[in-house]
């Protein structure tokens, strides 16, 4: 499929075409110059970024494009995520090279990406809502200009958050019952998943995905890093059930001494006695024992469940923002959760 901006591209001489694994170390730089010059700091990772394209049902030759200069450099990188059963909001993510910026090479990308986007139309029941959804640094003025110019309006915040760790950390306090046991891997992966996806009902754009693909994609993302540790999983525990959970990495991929909480949940009937800021302190405290200077982690910034309260009480603050956008490409019944249930 080639749009007619991509068409218009060829003719000055570019290349526009899937990406393969052949072009993970030239896109991983291309990303990374991209970072550098919005954020200062090198942001992707090869290993992340092969676990992405490796994703069980997603397809690079349908749903990523990378564009080449005349010359054969990798000047710009898109790609669209509509594996979502049914896919009623398709992510959109790309970048374009900052000394090939104002050459139309991301409206070009943009509008190929929803052109596929709206592909996904027919498999949605005829009366569910549709848009496309993308993100972008907060404060990057460009990407925000061209998302508007091409009718997408943001809708909604996300943080990253950070913490310069103390010495010593904040001893948790575990409610009254909360035992603490570490994961077993991988005889407790199908159950912390189901708890973890329970968990995440009450968090906004969540929509509830068949058991059978939603696992598999979950046990991919999770532990098919270099750097899975299992050491870093905690389960908070009243008697046999599970109360709470976290799951840590060793570090963030832009920061080595920083620690990264990549979930920290808390089960409905838990909620509101502690728990939560429990288990971000021992977080905390493990991060410090291994020697991490900060820890990190990202939230929804209207988080339904007050999250960012909880993260703000124990000390951290926002280090970046970034801004979600939307284009509505049918009108219906919204499926995601919008707000917590009673």
């Amino acid at each position: 499929m080639t749009s007619k901006e991509f068409k218009k591209l060829t003719e000055q001489g570019f290349t526009v075409r899937p990406a393969t694994m052949d072009d993970l170390p030239s896109t991983i730089e291309l990303l990374n110059t991209c970072s550098l010059s919005t954020i200062g700091v090198r942001e992707f990772n090869k290993d992340e970024f092969r676990i992405f394209w490796e994703t069980p049902g997603f397809d690079m030759q349908t749903n990523t494009r990378i564009v080449l200069s005349p010359e054969g450099d990798p000047i710009g990188y898109i790609d669209v995520w509509d594996l979502s059963e049914p896919p009623v909001h398709s992510w959109i993510w790309g970048q374009v090279h900052p000394e090939w910026g104002r050459k139309g090479i991301g409206t070009a990308m943009v509008s190929w990406a929803r052109t596929r986007a709206q592909e996904v139309i027919p498999r949605v029941p005829e009366d569910v809502r549709v848009s496309m959804r993308a993100y972008t640094l907060s404060t990057h003025e460009p990407t925000k200009a061209l998302f508007e110019s091409l009718h997408l309006k943001a809708i909604r915040h996300s943080w990253r958050m950070m913490i310069d760790l103390p010495s010593p950390p904040v001893t948790p306090k575990w409610p009254e019952g909360i035992t603490l046991r570490s994961y077993n891997h991988p005889q407790d992966a199908e159950t912390v998943y189901r708890v973890e996806d329970d968990i995440f009902r009450d968090h906004w754009g969540f929509i509830e995905q068949p058991f059978e693909s939603g696992f598999k994609r979950w046990l991919h993302h999770a532990t098919s890093r270099e750097d899975f540790d299992p050491t870093l999983w905690s389960l908070a525990m009243e008697g046999d059930e599970i109360a709470g959970l976290l799951r840590c990495r060793p570090q963030d991929d832009s920061d080595p001494e920083m620690g990264w909480v990549s979930v920290l949940g808390v089960c409905r009937p838990w909620r509101g006695r502690g728990l939560g800021l429990a288990l971000l302190l021992h977080a905390f405290v493990e991060f410090h024992r291994r020697g991490k200077k900060r820890a990190g982690l990202g939230v929804d910034a209207e988080n339904l469940t007050g999250a960012t309260r909880l993260y703000e009480k124990a000390g951290m603050h926002i280090e970046r923002q970034y801004s979600t956008y939307e284009l509505e490409l049918r009108q219906g019944k919204e499926l995601i959760t919008q707000s917590i249930e009673s």
